[in-house]
């Protein structure tokens, strides 16, 4: 599982230069810079509320609360949270106290117009919000940016986590499986990224945070034809990622960028993947006590909650017992 909110805060003490086993002068130096960072003050976050003001934390238990305490009441949107890791993450960023709003091409419980967000049944009001939107179409996306800027003033944090794969080997695939992939888990992704940004520098947010859902698939090659062309998605986000934190630097904004990798998890991905074999989906599941959505949205929760000064690039989480 992964650690706690106060382990996590406690692990990310250490600062820049500074080696374990280090000189007393070289820790008491790093505790003044992380009081310094706490205390410093933080970009307005504009439209969606004033941001809190954060003291030198007396505790572990006050530096859990303070790491994600500044993104209270700002607005996350998260892709493909109709299910899996994106439900599971929307309903972590919600009892953080974020207003989030998830998008997926089918949402339940809600009658809505494509692109128009609605708020969730049994959500505390205007912290949970859904929207249909088909990813795979440009004019959709700009629309359900265009409908949350008018709404809610803009996106604070981009978690792009929807995906899909196709069993479409490299050998003998069908073009329109390869375009579903590439469409969705590439070009939709930095669309996304591309209109997260700029919603944020419209607004001069410069602390925002834009996290894409890749794979360990995106970092190795499994010998199984049929991830083959996903795994090239995959590997297009790990360079994406990248990418943009290089251009965040030259825009010399604060604004970061994180990959998170998972493993295998224990969503509906296998049986979208093999939808003409259940059985084999299933047995993807069955023979490792596999990742749970929750366990990749503690990873977002502890990404987020990293102070302003620390930047992660790439989580790389698979279940213990996976072998590649």
């Amino acid at each position: 599982m992964w650690p706690t909110v106060e382990e996590r805060r406690v692990e990310s003490r250490p600062q820049a230069g500074q080696v374990g086993g280090g000189s007393r002068r070289g820790l008491e130096a790093g505790r003044t810079a992380a009081a310094a960072v706490a205390v410093g003050e933080r970009p307005n976050p504009c439209d969606l509320g004033p941001s809190s003001a954060v003291q030198a934390p007396s505790s572990r238990s006050e530096m859990a609360r303070g790491g994600m305490e500044r993104w209270r009441d700002r607005l996350a949107l998260v892709t493909g949270a109709s299910g899996g890791i994106g439900a599971a993450v929307a309903r972590a960023l919600v009892q953080q106290g974020l207003k989030v709003v998830g998008c997926a091409r089918t949402v339940g419980n809600i009658e809505t117009q494509p692109t128009e967000p609605r708020k969730v049944a049994g959500q505390p009001d205007e912290q949970k919000l859904e929207v249909i939107c088909d990813l795979s179409n440009e004019e959709d996306i700009l629309s359900m940016f265009s409908a949350i800027r008018s709404q809610h003033s803009g996106v604070d944090i981009c978690i792009n986590n929807a995906g899909l794969a196709r069993p479409d080997t490299l050998l003998s695939g069908s073009t329109s499986g390869w375009k579903d992939m590439f469409n969705v888990n590439v070009l939709a992704l930095s669309i996304c990224t591309r209109e997260a940004y700029q919603s944020m520098k419209e607004r001069n947010v410069d602390d925002g945070h834009i996290i894409n859902i890749n794979s360990m698939s995106g970092h190795r090659v499994v010998p199984q034809s049929v991830a083959h062309f996903y795994s090239a998605t995959k590997y297009a986000v790990t360079a994406l990622t990248e990418g943009l934190r290089q251009e965040l630097r030259e825009a010399q904004t604060h604004i970061r960028a994180t990959c998170i990798s998972p493993g295998l998890v224990e969503t509906q991905f296998a049986f979208k993947l093999h939808d003409k074999d259940p059985e084999k989906a299933a047995a993807t599941y069955e023979h490792i006590k596999c990742l749970k959505p929750e366990d990749v949205a503690q990873a977002i929760i502890y990404v987020l909650s990293t102070p302003p000064h620390v930047q992660i690039g790439d989580i790389q989480m698979r279940p213990t017992e996976q072998v590649t």
